[in-house]
């Protein structure tokens, strides 16, 4: 089976309800979406909302810097938690996950 290829990685977040906001992610997301990704992560509604509900199916890759901002961003969100649950993420996007021990803070589904 072909990998699916997006031209450009793309960010997009969607609040669904006050407390609930939708981080979609697609393509290659590396480095260079790196600041854009620490930036909406800063911002509403993710900034506001309790829990995160990130879209990984159409993330064909994903480097550890990337998944070290959702990390850092998850957990040290004080005094507030953040419940973070990573839905669609193919196999080896599910490995990166894991080893950059995002699994520890997130509840990782297929």
């Amino acid at each position: 089976m072909a990998a699916e290829r997006y031209a450009t990685p793309t960010l997009t977040v969607a609040a669904t309800s006050g407390r609930r906001a939708g981080l979609i992610l697609v393509g290659e997301v590396r480095a260079e979406v790196l600041r854009q990704l620490e930036e909406q992560l800063d911002a509403p509604p993710l900034s506001r909302a309790d829990e995160w509900v990130v879209d990984m199916n159409k993330v064909t890759g994903i480097d550890l810097a990337c998944v070290y901002a959702l990390l850092q961003a998850a957990a040290t969100r004080r005094p507030k938690t953040v419940t973070l649950t990573v839905r669609g993420a193919r196999h080896a996007v599910r490995r990166t996950l894991h080893a950059a021990g995002l699994d520890v803070v997130a509840a990782i589904e297929r």
